[in-house]
């Protein structure tokens, strides 16, 4: 692809993270439980890295014209979720409104995250650029799970408390 493709991919991926972070912080600096200030201000400095990532691809593509190898080979699976995934964030989560309504806000923007990397990872000709992509799609796609788990249990809770249920 172009360099005014990648370029572009890389704006959008870096203006996506910076969004995502400044909406975690105002949620975990809102929150009213300690978990889920705790949960919301990891998401928070996850997407910081993510800025800091990308940004140094940027860097390198706009002196080089060419991605840089990076260590993309970290294992996401639940690297995040144990130590979020507690009883006592979804209690609090569960009490709150507000941050319950911002786990479903969240869900949306890391679609579009997994969306944009993915098709990128795909459309990349360039290895390094493909791997980077690749990495952050993965990365995405274990924030998405640890939200959905959330926001499945959020639900249930919900159907079982007003007797939605069938049966």
């Amino acid at each position: 692809m172009s360099e005014d493709k990648s370029i572009e991919i890389l704006k959008s991926a870096i203006l996506l993270e910076k969004r995502g972070q400044a909406f975690y912080s105002k949620i975990a600096r809102q929150a009213s439980g300690k978990a889920v200030k705790a949960f919301f201000e990891l998401m928070a400095d996850e997407e910081v890295k993510h800025v800091d990532i990308l940004a140094e691809q940027f860097k390198a593509y706009r002196q080089n014209e060419r991605f840089i190898p990076g260590e993309y080979q970290e294992n996401h699976e639940n690297s995040i979720s144990a130590k979020v995934l507690t009883k006592e964030l979804k209690e609090e989560i569960s009490a709150a409104d507000y941050e319950a309504a911002a786990i479903s806000a969240a869900i949306a923007m890391e679609k579009n995250a997994i969306q944009l990397y993915s098709d990128r990872a795909s459309d990349a000709a360039d290895p390094n650029e493909k791997a980077l992509y690749k990495w952050l799609a993965e990365w995405e796609r274990q924030h998405l799970n640890f939200l959905a788990e959330i926001d499945k249990e959020l639900t249930e809770e919900v159907w079982y408390d007003n007797n939605f249920w069938p049966f």
